[in-house]
């Protein structure tokens, strides 16, 4: 299945396809790209592009959210001057989001812009950050604070990857579909409901990709309507950036974000039943004004307030400020330390 994105800067087009790894090449024009993922990836995956690309260098970044900072966009921007780089040149991420935002925010800065392609290796990236052109790196622990919209020029989804991916990492990611389906398609998260969702997970993929594509279509830049695939996100960075020694990862943050600003009760309680079969967490521990803090610090964030997206109901998100007392009420309802 062919999905043309068509932006206002760099139209492309996200091809989903079984086995589409094993002939990438035959998708890209690029000669002698530059190929970029990490550590976590199966060296099953990297060989099957390298093999494609046996002249290329690959850079292999350490696997995680620590190389989304300075010190390895500097080493992997470093390597692309190493091997002379011109600005017709092409780098391809294989990985999941800390691939993607890393390779992609090096594409954006490297002689002011070149083009990237992404092949997403998890479910989280092939639903989500692989799409849209959100590239970023953290900085003084805060997530991607610092980064540049950038349109990769072509994205390759091949759900076969997901073979060898660990049912946490399958389930964190799910979270991101999730989300979608509660902020712009009802049948989506319907799916999450049925007797067995496993065997809807080529559909869960397309409708998430055509969620994301459509909001990306009409919002480009997050002036509006791409606000809304932020649900769950803000309280979600806050509870990431505050458990920094990585106890919870990105999809089982933003599920517990999720359920921190639902306040409709029987919404809340569908959500909670979703999020238990994906075997996603409800909540954590916290200190209540450390994610205060970190939330107003979040970039949605404007002078003593910030953006939430709420729902009431499957497929339809909408935006609503709060400012700290809110936060903290909510932080209170949800901490079950309190409750």
């Amino acid at each position: 299945m062919k999905l043309a994105v068509r932006t206002g800067g760099k139209p492309y087009d996200i091809i989903l396809e079984r086995g589409i790894l094993q002939h990438a090449k035959d998708c890209i024009s690029a000669v002698h790209p530059f190929l970029i993922s990490d550590d976590g990836v199966p060296e099953k995956w990297r060989k099957m592009l390298q093999d494609q690309f046996p002249d290329s260098p690959m850079h292999v970044i350490p696997q995680g959210e620590g190389s989304k900072r300075f010190e390895i966009l500097q080493e992997v921007l470093a390597d692309m001057l190493e091997h002379h780089l011109s600005r017709k040149d092409t780098v391809i991420a294989l990985g999941g989001g800390v691939v993607g935002d890393l390779s992609g925010f090096a594409s954006a800065c490297y002689m002011r812009g070149i083009q990237y392609i992404n092949i997403p290796t998890t479910m989280l990236s092939m639903v989500d950050s692989s799409i849209g052109g959100k590239t970023a790196i953290d900085f003084h622990g805060v997530k991607n604070c610092v980064g540049a919209f950038w349109q990769p020029s072509l994205v390759l989804i091949d759900p076969e990857v997901l073979s060898t991916l660990s049912p946490r990492l399958l389930h964190e990611g799910l979270a991101e579909s999730v989300k979608m389906g509660l902020t712009h398609d009802r049948v989506l998260f319907e799916l999450f409901e049925s007797d067995d969702y496993m065997m809807h997970m080529d559909e869960i993929i397309e409708r998430s990709l055509r969620v994301k594509r459509g909001v990306v279509e009409r919002d480009e830049r997050e002036s509006g309507e791409r606000k809304l695939l932020n649900f769950g996100h803000t309280f979600g960075h806050a509870y990431e950036s505050y458990h920094e020694l990585n106890r919870y990862l990105h999809g089982e943050c933003v599920a517990m974000g999720m359920m921190t600003v639902i306040r409709d009760e029987a919404l809340k309680q569908r959500l909670k039943a979703v999020l238990e079969r994906l075997q996603l967490p409800l909540c954590c521990e916290y200190d209540t004004e450390a994610i205060v803090r970190l939330v107003k610090n979040d970039k949605k964030a404007d002078h003593g307030t910030v953006t939430i997206v709420q729902t009431d109901e499957p497929g339809h998100g909408y935006l609503e400020e709060w400012d700290e007392d809110q936060i903290r009420q909510a932080l209170m309802k949800a901490d079950p330390a309190l409750s």
